[in-house]
């Protein structure tokens, strides 16, 4: 642990102004960020007695190894640049929001040419109109299907379109008029897409003037003795009152709002939102999150104002925003979210009336769901606690293990070796910094000499961004400098593991250590889990240590092991797949998919392309005799593949057809 009196700023240096800061720790990894009006008090108030602050802060600033700053003109702009970094950095220490489950909305997708109704889940897309979210998938599916009768918009898939299109006949909701069936051109694509606008509308509850219509319509059919056309008109009106009814007036001067609630402990704190859209309950969502620095009941509400409002625009952002309690900058935070709907945004605590008494409702609903997620996940950040404490002691390490890498080493009888890196941070997976390595040093199967290799890139990566970052000292930063040669963004490798776990037994272990031996690393400690008796193995001992199996630790270390395997065997299967599907044409240069495709549509295959003569090649629209002798030499040079065979009938298959153009190497993957 560093001494805040290390790192600490001079008085001097720090700015009286607004602006936004980062805490690092030894490795330059942003570990917390923060705003303030004033820099100077706010970063001072860091640096008192640690014995003073708050435990939780007090960890934060002993981790920590410099401060740095930037300094903005607005309380604006800082909330702006601290929502930013935030987001960029996922810095440890700062409150982060996750979903205690995944909401589904209904989704209509006006960027397509016929906008199409379905249940979407997860991140938000451009061109696409959302409503909720909903408690429930099926919730949303009983709407729509009242609402399909008076706005027959399409539901189906991409495939099931393109299908009925080409089969010139439509899907049974085409028959039975719940699709316009744009497919078969029943409707143009601009019919289609007011019928899709209509929807949008009734959806964001400009509900009364289509209802006064339709009833205006159903009498005039009436008068007119067109009774059928009447009565399909009064059974519409009937069914988008139903879909009405299913989301319960709750304030009745039809308010645009959405009202914030917070539930809270000691040590975790959940949110809960509801969307309200013309005095209608919309959608409802929640979060929980472990309180992991200081923060109040405001501090909690500006977190999530951000994290709500943070990628919206537009309507997205109600005209009234209801809270329990008002963050420090609330006159910033209302500017902020004014930018973000381009007009003006009230922020306010409900006084009394309706509003108060929805408050109370919602807040009912965060007390209900902090307490479930407590029963469903009973002690969680405890039991984390708990198995790295019991790592430690088994293993004899100094401290907790907060940062584990796992290796594994996967292949198909030697073929398409390849290893992966899982990295799990404070016992929770951290998928972002997964790696996938290739296997190059030699062929063929040996996993104890892949297993050395493997450590040896990651920690050969690791000395390189530390001998980068070693230009970089304590003193520099003390005024608030950034290095030149650092953009401040997560280096790869960058941060050392406290614990590496291979898959494996005694060799794979040898292997490991051996690599940090020749490397220099001394400060990671190894170890292998064997698959045969959950066994744990360290280095230079004849016997394994074993945990008990109710162990908390072993749970832990089996997590971190199977995802090494998972995320190994998704890769090697990858590349397999690759390799299969691969074509002799792949590796001709300067020839491209059209080209590769018109050479085997003009022979029919492969092998009888190799075959053909050079000129026969130059009778293919597009090759010239240059083209074509190359083709023809990298064809001859080519070794043919053996037949295939279907497996189903055992036949052999004499053509051979090209792969597709090439896939785009993943991320994450280390080459």
């Amino acid at each position: 642990m560093a001494d805040p009196s290390s790192y600490r700023p001079q008085p001097g240096q720090i700015p009286d102004s607004p602006g936004v800061y980062r805490f690092r720790d030894e490795h330059r990894r942003v570990i917390y960020v923060g705003k303030a009006k004033s820099l100077r008090q706010r970063l001072a108030s860091y640096f008192q007695d640690v014995a003073n602050l708050h435990p939780r802060t007090a960890t934060m600033v002993t981790t920590a190894a410099s401060v740095e700053w930037t300094v903005v003109s607005t309380e604006v702009e800082a909330l702006q640049l601290e929502y930013s970094w935030i987001k960029e950095y996922d810095p440890r220490f700062n409150v982060k929001y996750r979903d205690d489950k995944s909401y589904p909305s209904l989704a209509v997708t006006m960027n397509e040419e016929y906008p199409r109704v379905q249940v979407m889940r997860g991140p938000k897309k451009k061109g696409v109109r959302y409503f909720g979210p909903y408690g429930h998938a099926w919730a949303i599916r009983e709407t729509v299907d009242l609402m399909l009768r008076v706005f027959p918009v399409r539901t189906c898939s991409a495939g099931v379109f393109k299908r009925s299109a080409q089969i010139g006949r439509p899907c049974l909701l085409g028959y039975i008029g719940k699709c316009s069936a744009p497919c078969v051109g029943r409707v143009t694509p601009d019919e289609h897409r007011e019928l899709a606008e209509d929807f949008c509308d009734f959806m964001a509850g400009r509900t009364g003037t289509y209802l006064t219509r339709l009833e205006q319509q159903m009498h005039e059919a009436a008068e007119d003795m067109e009774y059928e056309k009447a009565a399909r008109l009064r059974d519409d009106m009937g069914a988008l009152r139903r879909a009405m009814e299913k989301n319960a007036v709750v304030l009745a001067d039809a308010t645009d709002a959405d009202l914030v609630a917070v539930a809270e402990d000691e040590l975790e704190a959940a949110v809960q939102i509801f969307h309200v859209r013309g005095g209608r309950v919309r959608g409802q969502r929640g979060w929980v999150t472990d309180k992991v620095e200081a923060v109040d009941t405001a501090g909690l509400v500006e977190h999530a104002l951000q994290q709500l409002y943070g990628e919206e625009k537009g309507e997205a952002v109600p005209k009234e925003v209801l809270v329990p309690a008002l963050p420090e900058d609330t006159a910033a935070l209302a500017e902020w979210l004014a930018e973000r709907r381009g007009s003006q945004v009230s922020l306010r605590i409900p006084q009394r009336g309706d509003k108060k008494a929805l408050m109370e409702t919602v807040h009912r609903n965060a007390v209900q769901s902090l307490a479930l997620h407590k029963t469903k996940r009973a002690g969680d950040l405890t039991t984390r606690s708990r198995a790295l404490e019991e790592i430690a002691e088994a293993l004899d390490l100094d401290g907790a293990p907060l940062r584990i890498e796992c290796f594994d080493i996967s292949h198909l009888q030697g073929d398409d070796v390849v290893a992966s890196m899982v990295v799990f941070e404070d016992g929770l997976a951290r998928k972002s910094e997964y790696r996938r390595f290739q296997i190059k040093s030699f062929e063929g199967q040996d996993d104890v000499r892949s297993m050395h290799e493997v450590v040896s890139r990651r920690f050969r990566r690791y000395l390189q961004e530390k001998l980068k970052t070693g230009e970089w000292s304590p003193e520099d930063a003390r005024d608030g400098e950034i290095p030149a040669e650092d953009d401040g963004r997560p280096k790869r490798f960058a941060y050392p593991p406290q614990l590496v776990v291979v898959d494996g037994g005694q060799p794979q272990v040898a292997a490991a250590k051996r690599a940090l031996d020749e490397l220099g690393v001394d400060d990671v400690a190894v170890c292998g889990l064997a698959k045969r008796l959950e066994e744990v193995w360290l280095p230079g001992e004849d016997d394994p240590v074993v945990l008990p199996r109710t162990s908390e630790g072993l749970y832990l270390l089996q997590r971190v092991r199977d995802e090494a395997h998972r995320f190994a065997i998704q890769y090697q299967r990858s590349k397999r797949g690759k390799r299969l599907k691969s074509s002799p044409l792949d590796d001709v240069p300067g020839l491209g998919e059209s080209r590769k495709q018109a050479l085997v549509k003009h022979f029919g295959s492969v092998k009888k392309l190799r075959q053909a003569t050079i000129d026969q090649i130059c009778e293919v629209p597009g090759i010239g005799r240059k083209t074509a002798e190359t083709v023809a030499a990298a064809l001859a040079h080519a070794v043919p593949a053996g037949p295939a065979v279907n497996t189903a009938t055992g036949e052999i298959m004499e053509d051979e057809t090209p792969a597709p153009a090439g896939a785009s190497s993943e991320r994450g993957t280390e080459q």
